[in-house]
């Protein structure tokens, strides 16, 4: 499955997001009807102001999972924490990850899932936020499929930089391309970006690209 991320083509089939959510949870241990959680998770994600980080975002997460190599019990953790790793987003606050990492630790337990599993989803939703090497391939996982927007053809990843830019829209120019350019800067100085082999080949060097020519975009004179 390939996602677009410059394109509106979701929610599209909600109703199959929602059918391989209750998979997931099955494979994980779930016994009950667990609807009501991949409800609130769509709805989460669907919210209007998510110019970039909605339904669209989260598709293409799955879709760079399903090309990803992982034994079965690596893929459904990092599924798990790919639902969750935005589910509470909110650009004017800073600790959107946090929150959306203590979602899971209380609403994977209660749809019947083990506390160590969803302990271990939730430790993999907080390394969203700062996307540092880690060693275990689950982490890895997370945090590059999380980046793999950076590595992707120049027009897709200047929509997607366009689409962030809607959800700051209340940050002045100036602050916004400061504060853009910090964040993007320290992608570009991480070596590499991506922590596993197979992201680092695929999508490494269109990322270094991509971000020069932020960056270069960034200090230009509005």
């Amino acid at each position: 499955m390939s996602r677009f991320q410059g394109r509106d083509l979701v929610p599209g089939p909600v109703k199959e997001l929602g059918e391989r959510f209750a998979g997931l949870l099955r494979r994980l241990g779930a016994a009950q009807d667990n609807t009501a959680l991949g409800d609130a998770l769509l709805a989460a994600w669907s919210t209007p102001d998510r110019t970039y980080h909605g339904l669209a975002h989260l598709q293409d997460c799955l879709a760079q999972l399903d090309g990803a190599e992982a034994d079965p019990a690596t893929r459904d953790l990092v599924e798990a924490a790919l639902w969750f790793h935005d589910a509470v987003y909110d650009p004017r606050v800073g600790d959107n990850e946090v929150r959306s990492a203590a979602w899971a630790a209380e609403a994977l337990p209660a749809a019947g899932i083990s506390v160590d599993l969803a302990d271990q989803v939730a430790r993999l939703v907080r390394l969203t936020a700062r996307h540092t090497p880690v060693p275990d391939l689950a982490g890895q996982l997370v945090c590059d499929i999380d980046l793999s927007i950076l590595g992707r053809a120049a027009e897709e990843f200047d929509d997607y930089g366009r689409r962030v830019r809607v959800e700051y829209a209340w940050v002045p120019e100036p602050a916004y391309r400061a504060g853009r350019a910090r964040v993007l800067q320290d992608f570009l100085h991480r070596d590499p970006l991506f922590q596993t082999p197979a992201f680092r080949r695929r999508f490494e060097h269109q990322a270094r690209a991509n971000l020069r020519r932020a960056l270069a975009a960034l200090d230009q004179p509005t």
